[in-house]
C-alpha cells in the first residue's frame, strides 16, 4: 500500500511528489493527459505573468535569462524536474473512482487498481470550460482554447472576455492579419490584464485597430455571423472564428462524487487550510482545486506551499 497517491502532474502535482519523496514517503503520480498537461495546452506564445524563482518547485532553480519565462521554458523546467528526481508518474491514465475502507482509500483508474493511505487531488481546473450557452455554441468555429495565432490569419474573429486569455488572443491574432472584434461584459479591459499587455489593448482599441463592445454580451453565433447585444441594441457582424475566452472550472462532478463537501454559491471545497485535509480523511487539495469558481486567486507560486502544508500533516501523523 502506497503512504499517497497524487492526482495531477501539474506543477503543484510535482512539488507534493517532491516533498513526499523528501519525507521518505512512498507515493504514485497519476496523471490523465501528458506531464503538466494544463502547461501543454497554455497557447503556444504565452508569457508567464511570474518571474521564474516563483515558479519553481522544490527548491529546484528555474533558470532562464528572460524577466519571465515563456511556456516552452516551463515545460522543460518541470519536466527536467520529474525525470532528474525520478518521481514515479503514470501519464495518460484518468483516476475513475476512490473509495474509503478502514486502511485508507482504493483508487481506480483506466488501467489499474491502487490501494493509499492518503490522497492528494492536485487536478487544476483547465480542462473544462465555463460555456456561453448560447445559440450556435456547439459549431465547430468556436474554441474555448487557443494554441497560436497564425491559424486566425486573415479570419474574421470574435473573442469574448477581457482577461489574461482573451486580450493575449485579441492582440495575437490581429497581429498575425486578422480582422479582430472583442466583446466585453463590463466597461472596461478587467485590470487583472497583465501589466505590460494592458496599455497595449487599450491603446489597439482607442485607434481602431481592434473593436471593442463593452456591456456587451455574445448573443447568438451562426455559421457565418454572429449576434451581439450591446447597450445600443442588438447588432449582427460576419464572423470565421469564435474565441470563447470565458474561463475554466475545476470538475466539482468527481469533487462531488469522492463526497468532499462544496460551498453552494462558489463551490468551494471543504478543507482546513492548516492541513489542506478536505472533510474526507485522508483526503487532501492541493492547488489551484482549493477556489472553486474563484480560480483567478491561485497560481503556481501561491499554491506551491501546499505541498509542505500536507506533507509535513502526513507526517505528522504518521508519528501519531
Amino acid at each position: 500500500m502506497l503512504d499517497i497517491l497524487i492526482i495531477g502532474s501539474g506543477p503543484i502535482g510535482l512539488a507534493c511528489g517532491l516533498a513526499a519523496q523528501r519525507a521518505g514517503l512512498s507515493f504514485l503520480i497519476i496523471e490523465k493527459g501528458c506531464l503538466v498537461n494544463s502547461l501543454y495546452n497554455y497557447p503556444s506564445t504565452m508569457t508567464f505573468f511570474s518571474t521564474s524563482e516563483k515558479l519553481e518547485i522544490g527548491g529546484i532553480p528555474f533558470v532562464t535569462i528572460n524577466n519571465k519565462p515563456v511556456r516552452a521554458e516551463a515545460l522543460e523546467y518541470y519536466r527536467r524536474v520529474a525525470v532528474s528526481r525520478h518521481l514515479p508518474i503514470n501519464l495518460f491514465e484518468e483516476v475513475t473512482g476512490i473509495t474509503k475502507d478502514d486502511n485508507g482509500y482504493t483508487i481506480t483508474s483506466t488501467k489499474g487498481k491502487y490501494q493509499a493511505k492518503n490522497v492528494i487531488l492536485s487536478t487544476g481546473f483547465y480542462d473544462i470550460s465555463v460555456n456561453l450557452n448560447i445559440p450556435g455554441e456547439d459549431l465547430p468555429k468556436v474554441k474555448h482554447y487557443y494554441l497560436d495565432p497564425h491559424y486566425y490569419a486573415m479570419q474574421k474573429v470574435v473573442v469574448v472576455g477581457s482577461s489574461n486569455s482573451a486580450i493575449d488572443v485579441a492582440l495575437e491574432t490581429y497581429r498575425k492579419g486578422a480582422d479582430v472584434t472583442l466583446v466585453v461584459r463590463g466597461d472596461e479591459i478587467s485590470s487583472r490584464v497583465k501589466y505590460w499587455v494592458r496599455p497595449d489593448i487599450i491603446n489597439r482599441i482607442k485607434e481602431g485597430s481592434i473593436k471593442a463592445y463593452f456591456n456587451s454580451n455574445l448573443k447568438a453565433i451562426r455559421e457565418y455571423e454572429v449576434d451581439i447585444e450591446t447597450p445600443d441594441g442588438t447588432i449582427t457582424i460576419s464572423n470565421d472564428f469564435v474565441m470563447a475566452m470565458t474561463g475554466y472550472k475545476p470538475n466539482f462532478s468527481f469533487l462531488k462524487k469522492l463526497g468532499i463537501h462544496l460551498s453552494e454559491d462558489k463551490y468551494i471545497p471543504q478543507y482546513n487550510p492548516d492541513t489542506m485535509e478536505t472533510n474526507m480523511p485522508g483526503m487532501y487539495l492541493a492547488g489551484v482545486v482549493v477556489g472553486g469558481l474563484d480560480t483567478h486567486l491561485w497560481f503556481i507560486e501561491n499554491s506551491r506551499v501546499h505541498a509542505d502544508i500536507i506533507i509535513d500533516d502526513i507526517v505528522r501523523k504518521r508519528l501519531g
